[in-house]
């Protein structure tokens, strides 16, 4: 008997990946409405919602299971969809702790402080930097995703050129995310805090890493580290880089500090990832972000090294059955996703056409390309993208080692062909 699975935000790449999974063989994967129906110019919880639950009530057959690997609205959609049919969830509040990026500071103060930079809530309307906060800091709305109006700032002026900048933005995920948090039961100070307001934060240095695991009968497991690497002189990502260079003492902390955090927090049945910095100079550890959810971004690269993508972690959590990962067991020592990305503004006049695109694959083994721009994109018009680059394309390699994985993305850089007009 077929098990459906809906996949909620559905695009083509990663239903690749899903049908190429062990535990795919019984299952039919579902779309629940696509990536670009539920982001677009606005998102509306309300409607992605209620469009959501009219696809499902609609179908004709068992629901076995709702599926999700996207940030807001997506992660928080999962709860509340998961428990109308009768599926096993962590609860909202659980997911909006993590999502509520002042809600998740107060909370990882309790838990971990030691790992917790000094921050602030800030009201977006002010010019004033918080008087406990030192700068350099960063500001960012208290829901936000991919990096998407955070703002590295390291005196007065940048500060209030930040914040005017996230005042004309905050409302496309603020308003949804206030929408959301009507279906929560928050304590006084979120409650007032609510969605369009912002956290300035202390700036975190050293190497930047992502911890990922998933919680199953109680237990907190985590099957890997990634190393985050960015272009140099940019906090833009170049690569996400698996497995991680870390020593291994230091990964071993970083594991004890998720699970001292995701068990405060509860999210049974769930997978996550965390987000720190390690200052190799003082072997100081910061926590960034607490994600409720696995990185789609790093699926590829389980694959490639451990044998297995972090979807199947997913998959077998919405289940109810015991995801149990490989480990090193890929055809690959190490494996990277490279962000192509041009940090000027311009418009696309060409971009490699799918024989281009294919053929370099070709040449290159253990690649995959996804371009992310198309022919007549004004760049600064793109959404979702961060404050500092716009992205052209995703690359996701697999090779021997470090270096080789670096040789074959030096390869596909000079085979791949855009054309950009220069804006003045």
């Amino acid at each position: 008997m077929s098990i459906n699975v809906f996949v909620l935000g559905h695009d083509e790449h990663n239903q690749q990946v899903l049908e190429a999974m062990p535990s795919a063989e019984h299952c039919v994967f579902h779309p629940l409405l696509t990536f670009e129906e539920i982001w677009g110019e606005e998102i509306s919880f309300g409607d992605v919602l209620t469009s959501a639950q009219r696809q499902l009530d609609s179908f004709d057959g068992s629901i076995d299971a709702i599926v999700g690997f996207w940030d807001f609205p997506v992660s928080s959609l999962l709860p509340l969809l998961r428990s109308r049919y009768g599926l096993p969830t962590a609860s909202l509040e659980e997911v909006v702790m993590c999502e509520h990026k002042y809600w998740s500071r107060r909370l990882q103060r309790q838990v971990i402080d030691e790992v917790v930079p000094p921050f602030a809530l800030v009201d977006p309307a002010s010019d004033d930097p918080p008087d406990d906060v030192r700068f350099p800091m960063w500001i960012k709305p208290v829901k936000s995703f991919g990096s998407v109006l955070a703002f590295g700032v390291a005196d007065p002026e940048a500060y209030r050129a930040a914040l005017a900048e996230i005042r004309d933005g905050i409302g496309w995920v603020g308003k949804p995310f206030d929408a959301l948090l009507e279906h929560v039961d928050l304590p006084p100070e979120i409650q007032a805090a609510g969605g369009q307001t912002c956290l300035a934060e202390e700036a975190l240095f050293g190497q930047q890493l992502t911890v990922e695991g998933y919680r199953y009968n109680g237990d907190v497991v985590i099957y890997g580290v990634i190393d985050s690497i960015n272009y140099d002189n940019s906090p833009s990502f170049l690569r996400y880089q698996y497995p991680s260079s870390l020593p291994e003492a230091v990964v071993d902390r970083l594991a004890e500090l998720s699970r001292r955090i995701v068990s405060a927090i509860g999210l049974e049945g769930m997978t996550f990832n965390i987000e720190y910095f390690w200052d190799p100079g003082t072997d100081a550890i910061g926590l960034l972000e607490i994600n409720p959810r696995h990185s789609q971004s790093h699926a590829e690269l389980f694959a490639d090294v451990d044998g297995m993508p972090n979807h199947e972690a997913m998959l077998r959590l919405a289940l109810g059955q015991d995801p149990a990962l490989p480990h090193r067991k890929g055809r690959y020592g190490a494996a990277a996703k490279w962000y192509l990305r041009r940090f000027d503004d311009g418009v696309i006049r060409r971009v490699p056409t799918h024989e281009e695109v294919a053929a370099v694959q070709h040449i290159v083994p253990g690649t995959t390309i996804e371009l992310t721009v198309a022919d007549g994109d004004r760049l600064s018009e793109l959404q979702h993208q961060d404050a500092y680059s716009y992205m052209l394309a995703n690359v996701y390699i697999g090779g021997a080692d470090e270096s080789d994985v670096s040789s074959k993305y030096e390869q596909v850089l000079a085979a791949l062909q855009f054309d950009i007009a220069d804006v003045t």
